[in-house]
């Protein structure tokens, strides 16, 4: 899919809100409590969750760019890693509660 191709048709289509998820994205981003690195680094990290390769792609270079290093974004994969690990530990707990309501203990 030819992402750029697309989101040039849905600005066509309704450029108003493209522009303010545009303004949206800059203020969230920019330096405040959080640099701005941080909040890169965030991203790839939920980009990694969500498996989105666009995202993966755009927010690996704005961190780069924001300054993180190499090392700070191999540590955030592995953070990402560990989130999702946990969530399948934590629903592990909802499966099990799950099957003791189906056999009815």
């Amino acid at each position: 899919m030819e992402v750029p191709t697309q989101f040039k048709r849905m600005q066509e289509l309704v450029p108003e809100a493209y522009r303010a998820f545009l303004d949206f994205d800059k203020v969230a981003f920019k330096d405040g409590a959080i640099p701005s690195k941080t909040k890169e680094l965030i991203a790839l990290g939920i980009a990694q969750i969500t498996q989105c390769p666009w995202c993966i792609q755009a927010h690996t270079g704005k961190a780069a760019k924001a300054g993180a290093s190499d090392a700070e974004i191999a540590e955030t994969i592995f953070v990402a890693m560990a989130m999702a690990a946990g969530a399948a530990w934590s629903h592990g707990g909802v499966v099990l509660q799950c099957l003791q309501e189906h056999k009815g203990a």
